[in-house]
């Protein structure tokens, strides 16, 4: 099916729809240290026209939800950070769990609070650089936690039932959408997908940010498939 056609029942119906978005890598080009990634202005534009003819226009992160904020830069766009874990109740019990085990690994690393990034994309020998995550890959599932490789990062996080899928149920739950959207380009996206499809919706399209480091699965489980962060934009001009 072609992508307008698929599309054309949220624009139809803008006023039951929720379009749910992943901030880097999807609307934000992937950027060689978290902090240099940015928002191209063109996109903010794009979204600041969708926030005021869609019931909800929000983003689903795994930044820290007010780094996330800074980021997009668009207001009125609702933001989820840590992969939806700052909708737990126990966000505060979590996170001193969290920092326990980063002291104990003692390694650089982009502390969020709820969830830990540790990067290895300009590492001199990345193969080596895996290797030595692997290691705190095995030390966090040994702690109970849950260790996830991403592009060109591992992320640990708590082991609970909170993720981009229960992020999305619980957004569209709150904003009574009937129909909705969700974009993302790396392995997190696809919960986002399951909790999109699970909702019960009249109408929901995943479309899939592609790369090369992201998840061939991401492509194959998505609706839609554009090449980056600039396609997508064309493909939120069709709503």
């Amino acid at each position: 099916m072609e992508a307008a056609e698929l599309l054309a029942p949220l624009a139809r119906a803008p006023e039951r729809t929720a379009l749910v978005l992943d901030v880097d890598g999807t609307l934000a080009p992937i950027a060689p240290r978290p902090e240099l990634a940015a928002v191209p202005d063109a996109t903010r534009a794009e979204l600041a026209r969708l926030v005021e003819r869609y019931l909800l226009v929000a983003c689903v992160s795994g930044r820290d939800g007010e780094d996330a904020r800074r980021l997009v830069g668009v207001p009125g766009i609702e933001v989820v950070g840590n992969h939806g874990l700052e909708l737990d109740p126990r966000a505060h019990e979590l996170a001193a769990g969290i920092a326990r085990f980063r002291e104990t690994v003692g390694l650089p690393v982009e502390d969020k609070g709820l969830s830990l990034t540790y990067h290895y994309r300009e590492a001199e020998d990345e193969a080596a650089a895996r290797a030595t995550l692997a290691e705190v890959a095995a030390r966090a599932k040994a702690d109970g936690l849950d260790a996830r490789w991403g592009r060109k990062v591992l992320e640990i996080r708590p082991r609970v039932d909170a993720d981009k899928g229960t992020a999305v149920r619980a957004l569209l739950e709150r904003s009574g959408a009937r129909l909705g959207l969700y974009a993302g380009d790396d392995t997190t996206d696809l919960d986002g997908f399951a909790g999109l499809r699970a909702a019960g919706l009249e109408h929901a399209v995943c479309v899939a940010v592609a790369s090369e480091e992201g998840p061939g699965e991401l492509g194959e489980a998505a609706d839609l498939v554009v090449g980056g962060p600039a396609e997508l934009v064309g493909l939120l001009r069709l709503l």
